[in-house]
């Protein structure tokens, strides 16, 4: 969806252009002028930012970040004390592709997600597996902070 925001002046001749009967000629003029160029423009101003599922299974916290597209030569897992981040970038075609875009929905550039990782978490044992276009962080908790069950004794 594409909101346009009109000064003074453009009010007036928006006005006018709503009063004209729209011919065919001019709605087909219109699509082709304005959806690709105002889709394209609209997301390039969206900084990329991949959906993240943060989930706990069997003692371990998971990280799965979906990249399509994005090659694992181009994502860096970063640890700095115990902040875990996500960099990478996802490329478009190249221009010398012989390809011309008619409408860009996907996201592109660089993006980072950080997450702050808790004390529980055993860092030395944190592992990142990519397939499918999805990047997958497997984050061990430490032995002692897993839950045990304690003997009763008589």
């Amino acid at each position: 969806m594409v909101i346009r925001i009109s000064g003074p002046s453009e009010t007036q001749g928006a006005q006018q252009e709503q009063n004209q009967m729209p011919t065919p000629f001019r709605m087909f003029e219109d699509f082709f002028n304005n959806w690709a160029l105002q889709s394209a423009i609209a997301k390039r101003r969206e900084p990329f930012r991949p959906p993240v599922d943060i989930l706990e299974k069997d003692s371990k916290f998971i990280i799965r970040t979906e990249i399509p597209g994005v090659d694992e030569k181009a994502i860096e897992l970063k640890l700095d004390g115990r902040t875990l981040t996500i960099q990478g970038e996802r490329k478009p075609e190249p221009e010398n592709s012989g390809c011309s875009y008619h409408r860009v929905e996907g996201y592109y550039g660089t993006f980072g997600r950080s997450f702050d990782l808790p004390d529980s978490v055993d860092i030395d044992k944190i592992s990142a597996a990519y397939r499918n276009g999805v990047l997958v962080v497997s984050i061990p908790q430490k032995p002692e902070v897993q839950p045990r069950t304690i003997k009763v004794n008589a």
